[in-house]
């Protein structure tokens, strides 16, 4: 069987690397405005041949290198850890205003948290070779609920107290929700401060 990709993973490879080397430009930026660095950590991947094929039979949809990279929009994906709240917010402004890359949706479930806690800025954005990524803009914590919920596996297992671990993931959720609040007004404090 053919990859699902087919002759594009180069090009595929070339546009990851670029939003990757935009990210790091805006970094540096950023760290030099604010003497901070407003980035935990930057991870970028191409989803595998076997996820992509899974995700687009569970979407009935052809498994095709057009469907997987014209009609799916997360064959390439970037996440963004931030320290901050406000970093995830002006690295997605950052973001936004690149020429290279257009912004074609957007979702902010840490306004408006999934019902299960999970707290993400999503972006989908398409470069000018055509090729869709998905850029997750996430908090430290948030990076940590999300891995940490993944690693449970629960709805896979199909257990007998599922509700009750639905409850105390959501639980877990606020409370990394508003450590974030607080994290961030303690730096607003000490930047006031320098200021």
């Amino acid at each position: 069987m053919e990859d699902i990709y087919g002759n594009h993973h180069d090009r595929m490879q070339a546009t990851l690397d670029q939003l990757v080397s935009r990210v790091k430009m805006l970094r540096e930026e950023m760290s030099r405005e604010t003497e901070f660095d407003p980035i935990e950590h930057i991870l970028a991947r191409t989803k595998s041949d076997q996820s992509m094929r899974e995700k687009l039979r569970r979407r009935g949809l052809p498994e095709t290198t057009e469907s997987a990279l014209f009609v799916m929009h997360d064959a390439l994906g970037v996440r963004i850890v931030c320290g901050f709240l406000s970093d995830v917010y002006e690295m997605r402004n950052r973001i936004a205003a690149q020429t290279d890359f257009t912004v074609v949706e957007e979702r902010d479930y840490i306004r408006h948290a999934k019902p299960n806690g999970y707290r993400s800025y999503h972006m989908i954005l398409r470069s000018q070779e055509g090729y869709y990524v998905e850029v997750q803009l996430r908090t430290i914590s948030m990076d940590t609920w999300a891995a940490l919920e993944h690693h449970l596996q629960y709805k896979k297992q199909h257990v007998g107290n599922q509700r009750l671990i639905v409850q105390e993931l959501k639980r877990c959720a606020d409370e990394l929700a508003s450590t974030d609040v607080s994290m961030q007004t303690i730096r607003d404090m000490i930047l006031n401060e320098r200021d």
